[in-house]
């Protein structure tokens, strides 16, 4: 696994493109992502209940064994728009099915950007000409970089991986820097691979490696209305296709986790206004769900993330949102630690150096250890910290 540029490209059969529509104030503001032959294609959205006309439409066409392309726009999240924005988005689909000559159904849609405000479609019908013409295999780093918002860097990432004796590629691009707590069920995930896949089998794959990436992710606590987390494979690589049950599902999975892993670290790296990257884990609960629900509890709450800015070792912080999880665990066998150094063990507080703690937490990566128990689940969330510019960036985000 590795992070290139022009991951959606990666696969054998997909070309994109990324190219500016004036739906920004700058930069490139529209993403195709087109399979060459029809792919089987699976999707996870998000679980709020205000969800965008565009998630709307594309999760009603998925999963499929149909789907030619994907047709995404920054700028302006088509969300909370009524029946004016899911007739915008079924354009969108439209006009895109009419450029590559292929059906409106055979396109799925994404947007993001800010909520309730209608789509400028003359922008949005040149963009999509526009991007139709620039197609190009060498396109993916264009279309990672068109469909970021407040997101500072791209994020790409891919994985070769062998299934029988046959090489199969995945390559995945995301943005997301705000609005970041994916219960995918303002993030977006593209993922591309030549793997030939049967669309329940490449629906289950997806839904359990957001499981273990995205929903294990968190910048602000805050769930988008837009999230998308989209997958085509085109069966190019030429494999016997992997079904529900295949011995070659437990390979596809593991290539498939690295790169989602990947985007979900790069996203939490990339939180609007992050100076550090956090990473915490929980071992110890009963269950997995048990610790990651104590993790993100810590990771979402606004006093350690604010602390982790100040380089501040506040470790009752740490276990005040612990206690607050709604997980039952006996705090006499807490033990707690950053790094390398200890704070708490057996539930009680134990003399650490302060100034080593505090010189610890100036690094830009940060590890947050949590032990709860005897049980045998761990798991592991990643999130930043609350800076200023945190507050600057969100209290000027609309206007």
């Amino acid at each position: 696994m590795a992070d290139v540029t022009g991951a959606v490209t990666f696969p054998k059969g997909f070309k994109a493109a990324g190219v500016r529509a004036g739906l920004k104030e700058q930069g490139l503001d529209m993403a195709l992502i087109v399979s060459d032959v029809p792919a089987v294609a699976a999707g996870v959205f998000t679980t709020n209940v205000v969800k965008a006309a565009p998630v709307l439409l594309s999760k009603s066409r998925v999963p499929s064994d149909k789907v030619s392309a994907v047709i995404v726009n920054s700028g302006n999240a088509n969300a909370c728009t009524g029946e004016q924005g899911m007739a915008d988005a079924v354009a969108m689909a439209e006009q895109t099915a009419q450029g590559l000559g292929i059906s409106a159904e055979a396109v799925l849609v994404a947007s993001t950007g800010i909520i309730g405000k209608r789509m400028p479609m003359d922008k949005i019908t040149s963009g999509i000409a526009d991007a139709v013409r620039s197609l190009s295999a060498d396109g993916g780093a264009d279309a990672a970089r068109a469909i970021m918002t407040t997101d500072t860097v791209p994020k790409e990432a891919v994985a070769e991986i062998v299934i029988g004796d046959i090489k199969v590629r995945i390559g995945g691009i995301a943005k997301g820097a705000g609005m970041i707590c994916p219960n995918v069920a303002t993030m977006l995930t593209f993922i591309t691979t030549d793997a030939a896949i049967t669309p329940d089998a490449l629906q289950g794959c997806l839904a359990k490696s957001a499981e273990v990436s995205f929903n294990c992710l968190t910048v602000d606590g805050d769930t988008s209305t837009n999230d998308s987390v989209i997958m085509l494979a085109n069966g190019l690589a030429g494999n016997d296709p992997i079904a529900i049950g295949s011995e070659h599902v437990a390979k596809f999975q593991e290539g498939l986790d690295g790169v989602t892993t990947s985007l979900a670290q790069q996203i939490a790296a990339d939180g609007e206004g992050a100076t550090k990257n956090v990473t915490i884990t929980v071992d110890g609960a009963k269950t997995y769900d048990e610790c990651r629900q104590i993790a993100k509890t810590i990771a979402n709450s606004p006093l350690v993330k604010t602390a982790m800015f100040g380089c501040d070792p506040n470790w009752g912080r740490i276990l005040a949102a612990a206690g607050r999880a709604g997980v039952d665990f006996d705090p006499a066998a807490v033990k707690l630690s950053m790094g390398d150094i200890t704070l708490v063990l057996a539930g009680e507080p134990i003399a650490f150096s302060e100034d080593e703690a505090h010189e610890y937490l100036t690094n830009r990566d940060i590890l947050i250890r949590l032990k709860v128990g005897d049980g045998g689940s761990s798991s592991t969330v990643w999130t930043c910290d609350f800076s200023y510019d945190y507050v600057k960036i969100n209290a000027e985000y609309h206007t």
